[in-house]
């Protein structure tokens, strides 16, 4: 539970319940029983950090082990940290509310580049130094994981480790490593020497960077035995890997406020701008009957009435039409509805529509990605306009009278064409619901068109491409309202600054280090955060650190150039994402996996095999 001192301030900020703790099935174990105190941290407020799986599946996972306790830590509002400095109240773990820095392991899960503040805030409100080199006793160990740490490099002086890939195995294997090395009374080094010998543990202070005049990198030598590439950890078998039956149910509302049980990772598509997509291959899905009884036992265990779907194209499941049809009468039956995120507009079969009809209705969403063939053809999206449009009237027909639409701006070779062509396919979009034989009278239609800007991120085909400067983006934004001309359409769109910000991390060095802490100290974070984000102080920032930050997004990379993340290994080859890229320029698409295997080299990760139901 919360610290004493804590109490009587409670009242005085926004949602007390971020900060209390003793929810339903948090876990509390005595603290003088176990070897390893384990602080998960998500660097972002409480809300959005319960909506989180991979945090959920951790935080069992590490308490699951006798010897461990894991407890939850989340980035205090600005309301709250004001408070906790004044008062001298250290970040603690909503388990306990014991401070964080007596911990063993500090864990942040990275899914957003624009939390790298936060961490360096969270460190501080520890009482830790911000640096790894200034942490010099064993423990605590701060440790990363998550999509971001593909790229661990502008983070490389904060972090003791990062583990790359899959977490559900690597975690055990550093915890039982941590706790032989403290009953050995090993130093900081020579844990870390150990640690970077685990397949999948990646640690920074291992690696010595050279750059070239012209500031690119020049070479990433491993020191101390670490391998000179760090392969990412993959778990083969979903159906036996470690997956909790219960979920801690928070006091207050939070983003999703539903359970989520995995259907599979990785991805058969190939969409040139999708990193997810390529980070988590080989594709691996668990069995229809494991999902089912994962989804039984946690909605038993906790009284959630809605449970998402996750995968990042769950239509190309395989066992869905099964699951769907053991699952929606028990779901019917107890008022529990199931929520099909991900859903390809491509592959949306009539029978999966009068399945989803029987249960309440979520929202349907599908991501077209791009307002024209010729540049759907250029990112690999493999959708044609018909079949969103039949898509679209087949979802109307089915009842739904709202359908969210995600598109892209600032993807390679785009045109002002490109740009218009979203306003005229969210209004054939329109004009297929007034166009129904049996329109449903009294009811009118609503096309919401959610807008990104493209970030090109490591990883992907498009790695080595320049990113639109904001104001451009700003532009294009522009020229798309100018073409919407019905208010059937609703057009949300992002914030070019903040894409313009993780787009400078996510493909970044180890010299932006300087300029987080520098950025950090002028008092910027929560910078996910619009009302928070001061593009000002970052500008200033890399001013005082004589950085130019368009070097990192608006410059073109030329293929042999040495990336700063080339000494990771996702799986997937840079040959191939270099093909990727040159079939782009030439408007070439690439099949799905299951239809041909295009050779991207992940199946190597898992015995050879990326498309087989395991």
């Amino acid at each position: 539970m919360y610290p004493e001192k804590l109490e009587k301030y409670l009242m005085k900020v926004q949602k007390p319940g971020r900060y209390t703790g003793g929810e339903k099935n948090s876990i509390v174990k005595d603290k003088n029983a176990v070897d390893i105190r384990y602080a998960f941290c998500f660097p972002d407020t409480y809300e959005i950090g319960m909506s989180h799986l991979g945090m959920k599946i951790l935080y069992s996972l590490v308490n699951n082990e006798d010897y461990a306790w894991c407890e939850r830590v989340f980035a205090p509002d600005m309301d709250m940290e004001k408070i906790m400095r004044e008062q001298d109240i250290p970040l603690y773990g909503l388990e306990s509310g014991d401070p964080i820095k007596d911990f063993d392991f500090i864990g942040f899960t990275m899914q957003y580049e624009l939390s790298y503040t936060n961490v360096l805030n969270m460190l501080d409100l520890a009482g830790l130094p911000i640096k790894s080199a200034d942490r010099e006793s064993l423990t605590p160990i701060v440790v990363a994981g998550g999509t971001c740490v593909c790229n661990a490099e502008p983070m490389a002086e904060f972090f003791d480790i990062t583990t790359p890939g899959d977490g559900e195995e690597v975690v055990v294997e550093l915890l039982q490593l941590l706790r032989e090395h403290k009953k050995k009374g090993s130093t900081k080094k020579e844990f870390l020497i150990a640690a970077a010998q685990i397949p999948g543990v990646y640690v920074p202070s291992l690696y010595n960077v050279e750059y070239n005049e012209d500031n690119t990198v020049k070479s990433v030598t491993p020191t101390c035995g670490a391998p000179e590439k760090v392969v990412k950890r993959n778990v083969a078998n979903l159906d036996t890997m470690f997956a909790p039956e219960t979920f801690v149910v928070p006091f207050i509302e939070t983003v999703f406020d539903r359970t989520t049980v995995e259907l599979f990772r990785g991805c058969i598509r190939g969409c040139r701008f999708c990193q997810a997509g390529f980070l988590t291959r080989p594709l691996r899905e668990k069995s229809p009957e494991v999902v089912e009884a994962q989804c039984r036992a946690i909605c038993n265990n906790t009284g959630y009435d809605e449970i998402s779907l996750c995968s990042l194209s769950t239509s190309d499941y395989r066992g869905l039409e099964k699951l769907l049809t053991s699952m929606i009468p028990w779901g019917d039956a107890n008022q529990i509805n199931v929520a099909l995120p991900s859903l390809r507009i491509d592959n949306f079969p009539k029978e999966l529509m009068e399945k989803l009809n029987t249960v309440r209705r979520s929202g349907l969403t599908f991501a077209a990605e791009a307002g024209t063939q010729r540049l759907r053809d250029v990112i690999n999206k493999n959708v044609y306009e018909k079949d969103i449009l039949s898509t679209c009237k087949q979802a109307f027909e089915g009842g739904w009278t709202a359908v969210k639409l995600y598109f892209m701006i600032g993807l390679p070779t785009e045109t002002n064409e490109d740009i218009e062509g979203i306003a005229k396919l969210a209004q054939n979009c329109v004009d297929e619901f007034y166009n129904l034989e049996n329109r449903p009278k009294g009811k009118t239609v609503s096309v919401s068109v959610s807008l990104a800007s493209l970030v090109p991120k490591p990883f992907t085909p498009f790695q080595w491409e320049p990113q639109d400067r904001p104001e451009v983006l700003i532009e294009k934004q522009d020229y798309l309202l100018s073409c919407v001309r019905s208010r059937k359409i609703n057009i949300s769109r992002h914030v070019p600054w903040t894409s313009f910000l993780e787009g400078v991390f996510s493909r970044g060095d180890r010299r932006l280090g300087k300029v987080i802490e520098t950025a950090w100290k002028m008092g910027c974070h929560m910078d996910s955060w619009e009302e928070h984000l001061d593009r000002e102080k970052w500008m200033k920032a890399f001013e005082e650190c004589g950085i130019d930050p368009y070097f990192y997004t608006a410059r073109k990379r030329e293929f042999d150039e040495v990336l700063p993340w080339d000494h990771m290994d996702y799986g997937v080859t840079k040959k191939f994402l270099q093909k990727e890229n040159e079939k782009a320029h030439k408007g070439e698409t690439t099949p799905p996996c299951r239809e041909k295997c295009a050779g991207c080299g992940a199946a190597r990760l898992n015995g050879g095999v990326c498309n087989e139901l395991r």
